[in-house]
């Protein structure tokens, strides 16, 4: 029996669901164990003032770790890019949708509405007040239905999310719109499938349902944030395609007030992608993010 740990909310189960699935379908019986974690119990700090690198990720870290489960599913943009010693990432699945998107609530009129933004993510916030400085920002966390509960229930003009999630939710029949000018959170829209590393039998099976693609962007886009010294609540936003056998890489750094922000695009051979992700965090390292990176801390 192998043992998928999750957390509780549906969108998890919903991913948990997915690998549940394809792990089926290869013969094997499995079931799913919910696990509460701690970026689901509080629901009112902002996640940057928690203090905890992977607070949606921990609890299953330390139930694998435990053996009390067997694999992990998470978010992959919810994983530190340092992983826990003997703990790997054994798989990925296809990308869903990776854009953020701005959904407004039902139940307000245009001319009723403040220039508010709901979000609880510094790199949509930054992104946002560079585009709007005119708006002000409100900290918004819980699972996805809590916050549209918020949503409704506020004058906000609307608030932040990720488009993947309203997909396998079956929300597109929300207003919302595609922000398709903001660089998503490094590797959005992927589901992540953790594991011990010791476990070979496991790691047997995941390598089955790995997306050879998707991880590749996984990693560069992971590397990318790794190198610029972010952590999961860092504006810091990346975003990689594979096309006709090149990999295209766009990526940002951004001031806390949006003000600054250092991007880049560059696209180079699969041959050469591997590494693209650290190669593309020098250049905004020496470009300014040197000195960004330590005003964002110590703003923090």
């Amino acid at each position: 029996m192998i043992r998928i740990g999750t957390r509780k909310s549906a969108l998890a189960l919903w991913q948990a669901d997915q690998v549940k699935k394809q792990l089926d379908e290869l013969g094997a019986t499995t079931e799913i164990v919910e696990v509460e974690s701690q970026g689901d119990q509080n629901l009112t700090d902002p996640l940057y003032l928690m203090g905890i690198q992977g607070i949606f990720t921990k609890t299953l870290d330390v139930a694998l770790l435990e053996k009390r489960i067997d694999l992990a599913v998470h978010s992959l943009k919810d994983v530190p890019t340092v992983m826990p010693q003997g703990i790997e990432i054994g798989a990925v699945l296809t990308r869903g949708a990776h854009q953020d998107v701005i959904v407004y609530p039902s139940n307000a009129n245009k001319e009723e509405r403040q220039n508010i933004i709901g979000t609880g993510s510094l790199r949509r916030k930054a992104q946002w007040l560079r585009k709007y400085p005119e708006h002000a920002v409100e900290n918004l966390r819980g699972n996805v239905q809590k916050r549209l509960q918020k949503l409704e229930q506020s004058n906000w003009t609307g608030a932040i999310f990720a488009k993947a999630g309203l997909e396998r939710l079956g929300l597109t029949s929300l207003t919302y719109e595609t922000l398709e000018w903001m660089v998503s959170a490094p590797a959005q829209g992927i589901v992540g499938v953790a594991c011990l590393e010791s476990n070979t039998p496991i790691k047997a099976y995941l390598k089955k349902i790995n997306c050879d693609h998707t991880a590749l962007c996984a990693y560069v886009e992971r590397s990318f944030l790794n190198t610029l010294e972010g952590g999961c609540t860092a504006p810091i936003g990346a975003f990689s395609k594979i096309e006709k056998e090149q990999l295209y890489f766009k990526g940002g750094l951004y001031s806390l007030d949006g003000k600054k922000a250092l991007t880049i695009e560059d696209q180079t051979s699969l041959e050469n992608a591997k590494e693209f992700g650290i190669l593309t965090a020098k250049k905004i390292l020496n470009q300014g993010g040197a000195s960004l990176m330590k005003q964002i801390k110590f703003q923090l």
